[in-house]
Order: structure tokens, then C-alpha cells, then sequence
């Protein structure tokens, strides 16, 4: 099951696409826009053996960065308040780790993938992460965080950190179990989405009926909010500047706040 599939086709106001088997894209209506859907789904017959469960290996980041291209070359002559949302629906458990992914330049198509986010963000198209299952370590980073708006489902099933659990505990020396302590205290080391939610990197947690197979309820509560994102990401900054002055980032993130204040002082 994939979650990111299930999610693109009920959002979905049309056929949905697909130029490599493990990125498919779709059109959905939110308001007055038509919005370009992009997800990462599972591949079983991938050549890369490390990308057949939702990985974000080689083939899939050159794809994403075609598909968001695609949409950003399409609409270069029009004014910026008709420049069409991108979404990125995720659900992928990682980057592809892998001697050939490493060898034939997975750092390159990753690269690719959140250059073309960040040029699409930059050239005034909205950009929407909507994290409906895993979202963790480089997949998330090339699929997700470069939104100018990123909302998540309010469902235990969704996991959006730097690395798995067990990763994070051989890392740290400590069981998986100390770490669950940890994180009751530290935030940031929690693997709860409403914990993430904290750190002033959520613009909305949406509760939903089930996030597996969404409900017409479902889908309409997360249109109704990707809409009302677009219309915040059109009305704010175009950089990730909204990270750090949210009203979560405010509480939570006082220490890179200060530390990014100290060295743009040091630099002027």
C-alpha cells in the first residue's frame, strides 16, 4: 500500500501520470488554480534495487526535477498570481542507499530535485509539501522541504525526521527505548508528528478520518487547506525565510534564530 498513491489519486481532477513508474503526477482544483501534483511511489520492478520501495534514488530525482521543470517552463510568460502551485504529496521512506546509487551521482539527482523546488519557489509558483505517511532523512530533503507551506496529516502513520529510529540509535549509542525517553524532554528528537509540528516547519496539521484511504470528508479538508497554503505561500516570502519566524519557530527555535542573527551581523 502507499499512501502517497492512494493520496494523489483521491486529490487528483484527472488522469494521473507517471514518466518513470515511481513518480507520477496529476492535476487537482484548489480554488481558482489548478495545481501540478508530484509523488514518489514504490517501484517493485526498478532496476535499483535500493528505490523499490518509495526510495528517492537516481531515477526519481532526475524525474521530480523534470516534472517541476516541466511546470515552471510551461508557465514562464505568465503573471506570478497565475503561476500554478506545485504539491508535493509524501510518503517515501529515504533516499536510496546504495553503492550504485552512490557511485552513479545520487547526490547529483537529489541536487537536480531540490534545484528545481527551489527555482519554482523563486520564480513565484507555489510551492506545497503535503506529508501523508514517512518523510524521513534525504528523501524528505529532496522531495518536500524546499515548500514554502508544508502541511502533515495529524496520524500516527506519519513520521517526518532526519533518520530512522533505529539509525538514530546506533548513532547516539542508546537504545531505541532511551531515545523514546529523550524525546518526551527534547522535541526535536521525537518521531510524533504533533512533537515536529512544534518546531515551526508545520503551517497546518490536518486531521482526517483515515489516512490510508481518504474519505470525500478527507479529501475535502486537505484541498480546503492546500488552497488556503497557496494563498499564504503567494502572500509571503519566496526563500525559507517563514521557518524561523513562525509562531512555532519563535518558541522552539530561539537558538538558530539567534545563532542566524549573530552571523548576518558578523557578515554586514
Amino acid at each position: 500500500m502507499s499512501r502517497g498513491l492512494n493520496w494523489t489519486r483521491a486529490l487528483a481532477d484527472g488522469p494521473v501520470d507517471a514518466a518513470v513508474p515511481s513518480v507520477i503526477t496529476a492535476d487537482s482544483r484548489l480554488g481558482d488554480d489548478t495545481a501540478r501534483l508530484v509523488t514518489v511511489v514504490p517501484d517493485p520492478g526498478s532496476p535499483y534495487h535500493r528505490a523499490r520501495k518509495g526510495e528517492v534514488g537516481l531515477r526519481e530525482g532526475l524525474a521530480l526535477a523534470e516534472a517541476v521543470t516541466a511546470v515552471v517552463a510551461e508557465d514562464s510568460g505568465l503573471p506570478d498570481d497565475r503561476r500554478r502551485p506545485v504539491v508535493a504529496v509524501v510518503d517515501l521512506p529515504s533516499q536510496a542507499y546504495g553503492r550504485v546509487e552512490e557511485l552513479a551521482g545520487l547526490h547529483h539527482a537529489l541536487a537536480a530535485a531540490v534545484d528545481a523546488y527551489a527555482r519554482a519557489r523563486t520564480a513565484g509558483h507555489p510551492v506545497i509539501t503535503l506529508v501523508v505517511g514517512t518523510a524521513l532523512s534525504g528523501g524528505l530533503l529532496a522531495h518536500g522541504l524546499q515548500a514554502s507551506q508544508i502541511l502533515a496529516l495529524d496520524d500516527p502513520g506519519v513520521v517526518i525526521h532526519a533518520m530512522h529510529k533505529q539509525a538514530a540509535a546506533k548513532v547516539t549509542l542508546r537504545s531505541v527505548a532511551e531515545l523514546d525517553e529523550l524525546a518526551k524532554r527534547v522535541p526535536p528528537l521525537s518521531y510524533d508528528v504533533a512533537d515536529w509540528a512544534k518546531l515551526g516547519l508545520c503551517d497546518d496539521l490536518l486531521e482526517v478520518d483515515d489516512a490510508d484511504h481518504p474519505t470525500e470528508r478527507d479529501v475535502r479538508r486537505a484541498k480546503d487547506a492546500l488552497t488556503a497554503a497557496v494563498q499564504r505561500a503567494r502572500g509571503g516570502p519566496r526563500d525559507l525565510s517563514n521557518r524561523l519566524t513562525s509562531p512555532g519557530a519563535q518558541q522552539t527555535r530561539t537558538a538558530s534564530r539567534r545563532i542566524r542573527e549573530a552571523l548576518a551581523a558578523q557578515w554586514d
